[in-house]
């Protein structure tokens, strides 16, 4: 490993193909979606797909990679599977990336809003 300017050990060459392996499956719309959702609390595969507008059987397979890779997990009651998310670090992840370009698109569309008013 090597050092970085600010004094921190770079990570290894595998844990960088592990994150941005994560970071790929976090790419998607829909499963930044279904991570979203997650970050708010558990949830079965099929409120999930309503909450996220998906199909049933593509919200499964969007969450078998979501866990697969350990981004989410999920146990059994009963006969349904209940996913979430157990790593608040995973959770805080979500949601600053997605809050902050919800406060920036929402800032954004203000300054539009404002320009058009005074005719800008």
């Amino acid at each position: 490993m090597t050092e970085s300017a600010a004094g921190f050990e770079d990570p290894p060459a595998e844990v960088l193909a592990e994150a941005a392996a994560a970071f790929g499956l976090l790419a998607s719309a829909a499963r930044l979606h279904l991570m979203w959702a997650l970050s708010q609390g558990e949830s079965d595969v099929t409120h999930l797909a309503d909450r996220v507008g998906g199909a049933l059987p593509a919200v499964s397979q969007h969450l078998a990679k979501l866990k697969l890779a350990g981004l989410v997990r999920a146990r059994r009651e009963g006969r349904r599977q209940v996913y979430y998310i157990d790593d608040p670090d995973v959770v805080t992840l979500v949601r600053v990336m997605v809050g902050q370009l919800t406060a920036r698109s929402t800032h954004t569309a203000a300054a539009v809003q404002g320009l058009r008013r005074i005719g800008g």
